[in-house]
C-alpha cells in the first residue's frame, strides 16, 4: 500500500484506490489557484484527475495550465477531467441511471454522471422526470429495464420526493441525492433531504445535498464488490 505523498506542502493521497476502492478526487471550493494547480499536477502522475466543483475563475486557471490535457469540461457542473499517468480505476461493465426530478437539478445529475463515467461506469441520463409530471418519471422506470441499469442515482430538491417513488417502482439500489434547489422552506436542500432519509420505500441511500460525486462513489463501490473487483 503506497503511502500519502507530500508535494510542494500538500499530501496527496495516492494510494487512495487501492486502500479504498476510490481515487483522491480535488474539491475545488475554497482551494487557492496554487493548491489547486499543486493538487491536480501531484495526482495527474498516478492517474487521470477529477476536479469539481469550480467556478468560472479556477475553470480558467485550469484550461490555462493543462490545455489539450483537458479531457473532460462540463461548465454546468463544474467539473474536469485533467489526463494523467492512466484511468483511476478498471472499468466495471454496468450501467447507473441518473434521474433527475427537474432541470434546476441538472447540474448535480451532471456531477453525478461525469463522476461515474470517471470512475469506470456507464451512465444513462434520465433528467427532467420529476413527480409533479408522474408520467415521466413511469418513463424513466421503464427505460431503466429496457438499458437493464445495475443501480438509479435520483437526484431532487424542492420536496425530494422522487427517490421515494423509484424505490417503490424498481429492484434496484436507489441513491438519493437532495439538492439545494427550493423555495425558503426548502432551506437549501434539507427539506428534501429530510424527505429521503424519511423515505417509507426501504433501502434508500442518501448522500449529502448537492453530493452528486459522493453518489457515484457509492454506486462504484456496490457494484465493485457485488463482482468482487474491490
Amino acid at each position: 500500500m503506497r503511502r500519502s505523498v507530500k508535494s510542494d506542502n500538500h499530501c496527496l493521497d495516492d494510494g487512495r484506490a487501492l486502500r479504498t476502492g476510490i481515487p483522491e478526487v480535488v474539491f475545488a471550493p475554497s482551494k487557492s489557484a496554487r493548491a489547486l494547480i499543486v493538487s491536480v499536477k501531484g495526482l495527474a502522475r498516478r492517474h487521470d484527475v477529477l476536479i469539481t466543483k469550480c467556478n468560472e475563475g479556477q475553470f480558467a486557471l485550469l484550461r490555462k495550465e493543462f490545455g489539450k490535457k483537458i479531457m473532460v469540461a462540463d461548465d454546468e457542473c463544474g467539473g474536469i477531467v485533467v489526463e494523467g499517468a492512466g484511468a483511476p480505476l478498471e472499468p466495471i461493465d454496468a450501467t447507473v441511471a441518473v434521474i433527475s426530478a427537474g432541470s434546476s437539478d441538472r447540474y448535480v445529475a451532471e456531477e453525478a454522471t461525469l463522476s461515474l463515467e470517471y470512475l469506470g461506469l456507464k451512465a444513462l441520463r434520465l433528467y427532467d422526470r420529476g413527480v409533479a409530471g408522474i408520467h415521466r418519471t413511469k418513463n424513466a422506470m421503464n427505460e431503466c429495464e429496457k438499458a437493464r441499469v445495475a443501480a438509479v442515482i435520483a437526484v431532487a430538491g424542492m420536496e425530494g420526493t422522487l427517490p421515494s417513488v423509484i424505490a417503490g417502482l424498481l429492484r434496484l439500489p436507489v441513491i438519493a441525492v437532495p439538492t439545494s434547489v427550493g423555495y425558503g422552506t426548502g432551506a437549501g436542500g434539507l427539506a428534501a433531504m429530510s424527505t429521503m432519509l424519511n423515505s417509507c420505500a426501504p433501502g434508500v441511500l442518501v448522500v449529502n445535498i448537492d453530493n452528486g460525486f459522493g453518489a457515484a462513489a457509492a454506486a462504484r463501490k456496490f457494484l465493485s464488490s457485488a463482482i468482487n473487483v474491490l
